[in-house]
């Protein structure tokens, strides 16, 4: 092997101590990879500029949820229900320079002409009287930790925004890093027996995304999401331990892999996936209790488990996510991500029906979200742990039968905890909720906030090569930081 060919940093010696060490030196250099110290990143492992916040609950409803129905209401749809817009003060909005921006004057998705009325009530809740849709009343009464965006917009009029929500980018671009797994990359883990970055429910379907939506790109496969099952008896099945085998059997058979993936690894240093594999055997070995451990919700008291509605049949399943979630945020986790809904284009995706689409989704989601809110503040954790709420892209103003249809050119989403500002709103949109018009926000925008709170500055977040759009980047929402 000449000089040339040889994995920087690691000599024969070096080569020989760690494989020697077996299985313990297989964990060390995994543990140093993660540390930064044998890395050739731009990142060390370390904050940017101190954080606020140390961990993330990313849920994301996949479908697209109503934002005129949740958190960015508005009563002008009811009293124009069944009228043109062409009829209303609000008939200028199809010229609006911005729609043809987002979805190339299309009237299709997000520009039915006819108004829709609200499907359900709403009232203020809080000191800070947000209005809030009464199929989210349980969140409501958690106003005031709330930061709500309410002027998004994407790009992307169809499902594929679902990829958009993660990366920033437009399907039709592949794969790019997400979110979780650019906090995996820049900071690392918190407990060596966890991934840095979890994935907790059923994700996006492949025609929208698929794996996309919590994998890793180019930063490669060791920073993509982990996925967990939750509430069975094998949370991690692909890593039990072999049935028969004792603990000190398999320890010396990891070893025997890991000098054997080692020696692959002086030969191929810039393979990806030998890295994520090499890994992947250490970190495996001690999840094997960790994550059964940290998923065992019988733990928790029967106090808890109603808070989060796991005594009632509706509420049960998602409630098992997100408290699984605090848990693991407990434990270390940097990133957790709770998908609801998913699955082909998102069971949100209400083109008709909406009103027992919504009604009957929002029933299972809304108490277990404002559970895991009001839990994270009694334990005194909201503090340090940032929870994200979001969708694809909101429903259209207009009519689709008794639905609505795809609607990117303004939405919603909400922030909470990890050193947000509470019980404030940002942003706006117009009166029937059509187009984005107060500090409009890309998506990327929400990534550059959480990515702050955490103590990262997404700039420096590079990987030599690998040229980033401007727009890939985002700017931290200032303006809803304590």
């Amino acid at each position: 092997m000449t000089q040339s060919s040889r994995c920087p940093g690691v000599t024969r010696r070096s080569f020989l101590v760690d494989t020697g060490m077996g299985f313990t030196g297989l964990a060390l250099a995994a543990m140093l990879y993660r540390d930064g110290q044998a890395r050739g990143t731009t990142t060390d492992g370390k904050p940017h500029h101190p954080p606020k916040a140390k961990s993330v609950i990313w849920i994301f409803l996949c479908g697209g949820v109503s934002h005129v129905e949740s958190f960015d209401v508005k009563p002008e749809l009811t009293k124009y229900h069944g009228k043109s817009i062409e009829t209303t003060p609000y008939k200028g909005v199809f010229d609006d320079p911005r729609i043809k921006d987002i979805v190339s004057g299309n009237p299709g998705h997000g520009g039915r002409r006819v108004l829709m009325g609200l499907n359900t009530g709403y009232k203020k809740y809080g000191k800070c009287g947000l209005v809030v849709a009464d199929w989210w009343k349980h969140i409501g009464e958690c106003a005031d930790e709330l930061a709500v965006v309410r002027s998004l917009w994407t790009t992307d009029n169809d499902h594929g925004a679902q990829l958009q929500w993660h990366t920033g980018r437009h399907v039709r671009e592949g794969a790019f890093p997400t979110i979780g797994s650019w906090v995996s990359y820049g900071l690392g883990t918190l407990n060596q027996n966890l991934p840095e970055y979890c994935v907790l429910g059923t994700p996006t379907g492949d025609c929208c995304g698929g794996a996309w939506t919590h994998g890793a790109g180019y930063l490669g496969p060791e920073h993509a999401g982990v996925r967990l099952n939750v509430g069975t008896d094998q949370p991690l099945p692909f890593v039990r331990p072999p049935a028969g085998i004792s603990q000190e059997e398999q320890l010396a058979n990891l070893s025997l892999l890991g000098k054997l993936n080692t020696l692959s690894g002086i030969d191929y240093p810039e393979d990806a996936d030998l890295r994520a594999r090499i890994k992947s055997y250490e970190l495996a070995f001690g999840m094997q209790t960790a994550v059964p451990e940290t998923l065992n919700l019988s733990r928790e008291s029967r106090a808890t488990q109603r808070l989060y509605g796991m005594d009632n049949p509706s509420t049960r399943p998602f409630g098992q996510l997100c408290l699984a979630a605090r848990r693991l945020v407990e434990k270390g986790v940097r990133f957790v991500q709770v998908f609801h809904g998913g699955g082909g284009g998102g069971a949100w995706d209400a083109h008709s029906g909406i009103k027992a689409n919504h009604g009957t989704l929002s029933a299972q989601t809304d108490l277990p979200i404002a559970g895991l809110l009001k839990d994270l503040k009694q334990r005194g954790m909201l503090q340090d742990t940032l929870v994200v709420w979001g969708t694809e892209f909101g429903r259209s103003p207009g009519a689709q039968g008794d639905g609505r249809d795809h609607h990117p050119q303004g939405f919603c989403a909400w922030l909470a905890g990890g050193g947000i500002k509470g019980g404030v709103v940002h942003g706006a949109t117009d009166e029937i909720g059509f187009h984005a018009v107060e500090n409009r926000h890309y998506v990327t925008d929400i990534h550059a906030t959480v990515l702050h709170q955490l103590g990262l500055d997404p700039r420096r977040l590079e990987v030599p090569g690998r040229k980033r759009l401007e727009i890939d980047f985002g700017k931290p929402i200032y303006e809803i930081l304590a």
